[in-house]
């Protein structure tokens, strides 16, 4: 009985293998049935699968060639080869995309126009009461100077030259600061080593200028190679110097609109003192703005001559300064409403004894900001104060600039461009070499070595008027007899030069429509995602949800990849080390423990020694010995 229970182990063993397999698959099994991903447990399950079941073109035949592994090798560089090109042009495409290119929208535009403003100046200095004496003293000195010079002995206006005791100080001290400024003769630099008397030397070959000086005595010659020009500046830098000195000199009201203003139509309607608003230019002389923003606005309904603003002026010099202007006129400035004249760059002159008319086209043009241009809504975001009460302009901004690195630079402010806050203005009195200073600064600012020129940008909606001129004699000489004797009575005109006295300006808009120019983006979002969609759909045959394919190929092939790192981890915690020895009371605890353990692994030892049965131990036995045998 012994043996035949020793032969029997092994299959009861086997058979309870076999169960507890069964029994892991279908824990397995269950295992599967439960789970919410589909996963893979390689690189390659994960690729066959993608490449059997993706909708991209041309993945089919990877696997299906894969038996071919010259086709395999074939189709996988062709595959690839696609996808390089496919993302070269994708690569096109964004690039071209930030580049942030713009269409051109030109739109014309029928409505009422509004009149733009319109600065008409005197072109004649006029000599303030307050400064007269000073004026009186410079032109003395600039007469002595030129006749020491030039051998010229200008004439000077009879005057009443006596001065009382503060003026007397004022016009020493005046002399006192031009002579320290002189106006002098320098020799040309090719011609600085030969002396003065030399034959080789004549009067073409002298450059005339005069000298300005820093505090610390570092002098240079500001020359000019015109002596007008030279004359006229130097006049000028000692003029602004006078203003300067008199509080206030800007706000002085000295105008005489009736005295230079002879006659003025708007829409066949006359204007009066409501429509205009004075200022006083210091080269320019007494300046009138017409349609500002101090009343209503004009508004043109029709094109034409008569239905603009149509003046008549006065162009007779008298009791000016002869010394800072050299021209016959008026001058004219069109512009924007809420912006500033700044005579100097888009004025022109008007000729005496000619009527000029001059008709406007209007032209907007809105840019596009952000990314687009560099151009800004307001001036807010250009880190350049804005001295001017007006809307900012870039014209705006660049003065102001240059304003405010003189008064950094040079302790005091140019007399042309509004004062900062808590500044004033440069005055030789005050500011010896300020002068020196401000041509220096000059120098620099028109080299950009201030960066004005790259800190003020572009507004991105600006008004500008394209302007054409056309002239005639006015009045004709059939008619100048009547006109002028029409101008004696009714403006109280003293007439002493007919043809230089008088002039006529027209101004009108030319036709009724306007021209906007307009920018929109060239190359949007959509059409972005739309260039995409074509080469994804060239190379490849696709849609959008190939692409999500694509997505979730990647993110299958990172989620394998970190499992994979994980077991790999864990791999190498269970091959390290074993821990520290067990004490004495751990020993003694293992040991009560280890025949309960060790019971099954006798068993098993006793069932492989066991003797082999018999031949006859193998014959089959009746029901007693199946009994005796459950009895065991």
């Amino acid at each position: 009985s012994g043996s035949v229970k020793a032969g029997k182990m092994p299959e009861g063993e086997k058979m309870r293998q076999c169960k507890q397999e069964e029994e892991q698959q279908q824990q397995q099994k269950e295992e599967e049935r439960e789970g919410l991903i589909e996963f893979y447990s390689s690189y390659q399950e994960l690729f066959q699968f993608f490449c059997s079941n993706t909708t991209i073109h041309g993945a089919i035949r990877l696997v299906c060639s894969k038996k071919n592994k010259m086709k395999t090798a074939f189709w996988s560089v062709l595959f690839f080869l696609t996808f390089g090109l496919m993302y070269w042009q994708f690569g096109i495409l964004y690039r071209e995309y930030f580049s942030y290119p713009v269409n051109l929208n030109l739109n014309l535009n029928s409505d009422r126009l509004t009149f733009p403003a319109v600065t008409l100046c005197t072109l004649n200095p006029y000599r303030y009461s307050a400064i007269r004496k000073q004026l009186d003293k410079l032109d003395q000195i600039t007469h002595q100077t030129l006749l020491d010079l030039y051998d010229y002995n200008m004439s000077l206006p009879q005057r009443d030259w006596s001065t009382s005791s503060t003026q007397r100080r004022s016009t020493r001290s005046l002399l006192h600061h031009v002579q320290r400024h002189p106006l002098q003769r320098q020799k040309r630099d090719n011609l600085v080593n030969l002396p003065e008397n030399s034959p080789s030397v004549d009067k073409n070959d002298w450059k005339i200028g005069f000298v300005l000086c820093s505090e610390n005595n570092d002098c240079f010659h500001q020359a000019y190679s015109s002596g007008v020009d030279a004359v006229r500046e130097w006049y000028s830098f000692h003029y602004i110097n006078i203003l300067a000195q008199v509080p206030d000199a800007k706000d002085l009201d000295e105008s005489d609109f009736e005295n230079f203003i002879y006659a003025c139509r708007f829409n066949e309607a006359t204007c009066d003192k409501a429509n205009y608003t004075h200022f006083h230019h210091p080269l320019y002389g007494n300046c009138y703005t017409f349609n500002d923003n101090s009343s209503s606005v004009w508004t043109s309904s029709l094109p034409g001559i008569n239905n603009g603003l149509s003046l008549v002026v006065r162009t007779e010099q008298n009791d000016f300064i002869p010394l800072l202007s050299t021209v016959t006129g008026a001058r004219v400035m069109v512009h924007d409403q809420n912006e500033p004249a700044f005579m100097d760059d888009g004025g022109f002159n008007v000729r005496p004894g000619i009527e000029t008319s001059i008709s406007m086209r209007k032209e907007m043009t809105v840019r596009l900001g952000g990314s687009y241009s560099d151009c800004t809504e307001d001036g807010s975001d250009v880190p350049v104060q804005n001295l001017y009460s007006s809307r900012y302009t870039e014209q705006v901004c660049i003065r102001s600039c240059f304003q405010l690195n003189m008064v950094e630079r040079c302790g005091c402010a140019y007399y042309f461009y509004p004062l900062p806050d808590g500044a004033e203005y440069c005055d030789y009195t005050k500011h010896k070499a300020w002068g020196y200073c401000y041509y220096k600064l000059l120098a620099e600012f028109k080299a950009d070595v201030l960066g004005c020129f790259h800190k003020c940008r572009k507004p991105c909606k600006m008004t500008e008027y394209q302007l054409s001129a056309g002239y005639s004699r006015w009045p004709s000489a059939v008619s100048e007899d009547w006109v002028f004797y029409m101008l004696s009575q009714q403006n109280k005109y003293n007439i002493t030069s007919k043809r230089n006295g008088v002039a006529k300006v027209n101004i009108f808009f030319e036709e009724w429509n306007y021209k906007t120019n307009g920018e929109t983006p060239a190359f949007p979002v959509v059409t972005l995602l739309s260039q995409l969609g074509n080469q994804w759909s060239l190379w490849f045959g696709s849609s959008v949800l190939s692409v999500m394919e694509l997505a979730e190929l990647v993110l299958d092939f990172l989620a394998i990849t970190i499992i994979l790192a994980f077991r790999w981890f864990r791999a190498r915690q269970k091959q390290s080390p074993p821990g520290p020895p067990l004490n004495s009371q751990d020993n003694a605890a293992f040991q009560d423990e280890a025949p309960a353990l060790s019971a099954p692994h006798r068993f098993t030892v006793e069932a492989v020694v066991t003797t082999l049965p018999s031949y006859n131990s193998l014959e089959p036995r009746g029901p007693s010995t199946d009994g005796e045998m459950g009895h065991e």
